[in-house]
């Protein structure tokens, strides 16, 4: 028998997605196959609306990798990114002449795939907490070897009451300045 190494795959999925899969395609492309840092980097630089939709699904499915299957999020490569047709959703607009137009809102799933890297890194599992050891207790002293009680600390100062604290008067609402008629001379 011959051993087959089965690659772990991760994966994550955005539906019905309110956009035309050919605009889709075209950004899915741009991370087919690179390592998941430099596709966020192309992502984040591509000015299509589409990008803003993959890096989402890239996103999750990091976080799919990182939560699920203890990977690193840095050291996956993007295995696949590919685009398939939703439904169509239709509509109607009124043209001239009692006729109408067809108005065609399409959608698109995002699909994204993501295995390990060359550079395969895993979360370490957290090592077990090591065990205290129990502090060892001094025998009880005896009435000769008993220390002198101690003596309590000063009482606090107690704090003001609150006639003694006085309240500021409040300032007086200004008024505008009267004007004074000077007589001619």
């Amino acid at each position: 028998m011959s051993a087959v190494e089965t690659q772990q795959e991760v994966r994550a999925v955005a539906k019905w997605v309110r956009m035309s899969p050919r605009k889709a395609r075209l950004v899915a492309g741009h991370i087919r196959g690179r390592s998941v840092p430099e596709a966020r980097t192309v992502l984040a630089f591509t000015q299509r609306a589409a990008a803003r939709e993959v890096e989402k699904v890239l996103r999750s499915a990091v976080a799919n990798a990182e939560a699920n299957h203890g990977l690193l999020g840095d050291s996956l490569v993007v295995s696949e990114a590919y685009v398939d047709e939703g439904p169509v959703m239709k509509r109607w607009r009124a043209r001239a002449r009692g006729r109408v137009a067809r108005i065609k809102k399409p959608t698109c799933h995002i699909t994204v795939k993501l295995v390990p890297g060359p550079d395969t890194a895993r979360v370490p599992a957290p090592p077990p907490p090591a065990p205290e050891p129990a502090p060892e207790e001094p025998a009880e002293p005896t009435a000769e070897e008993k220390p002198a009680p101690k003596k309590k600390a000063a009482a606090k100062p107690e704090p003001k009451a609150e006639t003694e604290t006085a309240e500021k008067p409040k300032p007086k609402p200004r008024t505008a300045p009267k004007k004074t008629e000077e007589a001619d001379s």
